[in-house]
């Protein structure tokens, strides 16, 4: 059995990502189909002593509202790479693993990447190694596949010889009216992921954070406790 899930990069994404990510064989980064100012491809969430704040990358998008996410140039005029390490540096310094991981992972967000993508996709690479995760990994780009929602998936998964499909339970209600997977006998199962509680600073445990928030709070220990919500 061959196993894949297919997801849209984002930014420094939440744990059930990864829970995902720690599922499967193969994990495709679909970054061919247009970029959503409204989604978490270029922000994410994390706490403050002051409660959560928002970090957002600001990209290139005037005129070019039907862009692939791996077109999206990224605003290097607003210099968002300092305002995300000070910001990040503000709530997690007191972290028991800040020291260790800052150094690596400041270095890719200020990397000056041209294009969106190259960094949350480099960004997400760098805690999937960092916490022992061993799946591979592929770009929906580097393929010549056609269709659109269930019936690109389905070819994505056709194309890398896989049988089943492993799916974030929120697309159940599309997937669900589809005949594509099972026209190329492809199984469906679906990631119903319930957050784990962990170590945190500052008042009452928050949920559906960022990855980071999770990483500097504990370490090493971080996929055991992602793996907690597939129990």
């Amino acid at each position: 059995m061959k196993t894949i899930a297919i997801m849209q990069p984002t930014y420094i994404p939440w744990l059930g990502y990864f829970a995902l990510m720690d599922q499967v064989d193969i994990f495709v980064f679909l970054d061919s189909v247009q970029f959503d100012k409204r989604s978490w491809q270029q922000r994410n969430r994390i706490k403050t002593p002051n409660g959560i704040q928002l970090l957002t990358i600001p990209v290139i998008s005037k005129g070019l509202m039907e862009q692939a996410i791996e077109k999206v140039q990224i605003d290097q005029t607003s210099n968002f790479a300092t305002k995300h390490t000070r910001s990040i540096s503000m709530s997690y310094s007191k972290t028991p693993y800040f020291k260790e991981y800052k150094d690596k992972f400041f270095s890719i967000l200020q990397n000056n990447d041209k294009y969106l993508s190259d960094l949350t996709i480099n960004l997400i690479l760098f805690i999937k190694e960092l916490i022992g995760i061993e799946c591979q990994v592929k770009k929906s780009s580097s393929m010549d596949i056609k269709g659109t929602k269930a019936s690109l998936l389905a070819n994505i998964c056709k194309y890398l010889s896989a049988d089943t499909y492993i799916s974030p339970l929120g697309s159940k209600c599309y997937l669900d009216k589809s005949t594509a997977f099972s026209e190329k006998n492809i199984k469906i199962k679906y990631n119903n992921y319930t957050h784990p509680v962990y170590n945190q600073l500052y008042g009452d445990f928050i949920s559906h954070l960022s990855i980071i928030d999770l990483l500097f709070n504990e370490g090493h220990n971080s996929l055991s406790i992602i793996q907690k919500g597939l129990l």
